[in-house]
């Protein structure tokens, strides 16, 4: 199909916690299938498509702190469950048949390929997805901070991250009724109020390098192609 959308390469950052189908800790493949139908979709279209996946459906290595780790052990063992992600959605596309490849920060010989700008940029243009996994290959750093690092590097025109909240609230919504949804917000002003939906970095990051990014719940299987090609107002937008 004919490229009808206004962006033309996004990156998508998923919570890790869509992959738990429940509290047993059960895959969630009719997620995965509907991603990965909703990706294939976006394709057609001739979008290119970056993706990053949390790893908190596994481990969150600030968790792993409070029961006394190390904090650099932690994020690690935090880094290896977006490994671990990586590869189920991996595997899921490729059943699929969809052309994907997928990198990491650091060596994990035959296992993930090595990132490296030229080649991401190369695999995005010949219509594959990039899968980012092992966040910045740091701790300390959220897979927030790795997302909008990622969709400056790869000049993304949009970084969409899919969480479980129909967007960015005054405060939660679960605590005050009464909060309001923003349907678009400056950098400045959620870093002014302390807004909790992504960490403080991230969003210095994203306002140093003019990288626009929208919060929306990723619940609806369709909601990629609601945002991506029908251009509809969902979420929150956070831009300059």
């Amino acid at each position: 199909m004919k490229n009808k959308s206004k962006y033309n390469r996004i990156l998508l950052k998923i919570s890790g916690e869509f992959l738990k189908e429940n509290s047993k800790g059960n895959l969630n493949t009719s997620f995965m299938e509907d991603l990965v139908k909703q990706i294939n979709l976006l394709l057609q279209y001739g979008v290119q498509i970056g993706l990053v996946i949390g790893g908190g459906n596994l481990f969150r290595g600030s968790d792993l702190e409070k029961l006394g780790m190390r904090r650099t052990t932690s994020d690690h063992v935090g880094m290896l469950s977006t490994v671990i992600n990586g590869l189920l959605i991996y595997e899921f596309m490729k059943k699929c048949k969809i052309k994907v490849r997928i990198f990491s920060s650091i060596r994990l010989d035959g296992i993930c390929e090595r990132y490296r700008l030229d080649k991401v940029n190369d695999a995005l243009d010949n219509g594959y997805i990039t899968i980012f996994c092992f966040g910045l290959g740091i701790p300390f750093f959220t897979t927030d901070s790795a997302a909008c690092l990622y969709g400056i590097e790869i000049q993304a025109d949009i970084l969409l991250k899919g969480t479980k909240v129909d967007g960015v609230y005054s405060s939660d919504p679960l605590v005050n009724p009464s909060a309001t949804l923003y349907q678009k917000l400056k950098y400045k002003e959620a870093l002014s109020e302390q807004l909790k939906f992504m960490d403080y970095t991230s969003l210095v990051l994203a306002d140093e390098h003019n990288l626009p990014i929208l919060v929306f719940d990723m619940h609806d299987p369709k909601i990629l192609y609601d945002i991506v090609i029908q251009s509809r107002p969902i979420g929150t937008l956070i831009y300059k």
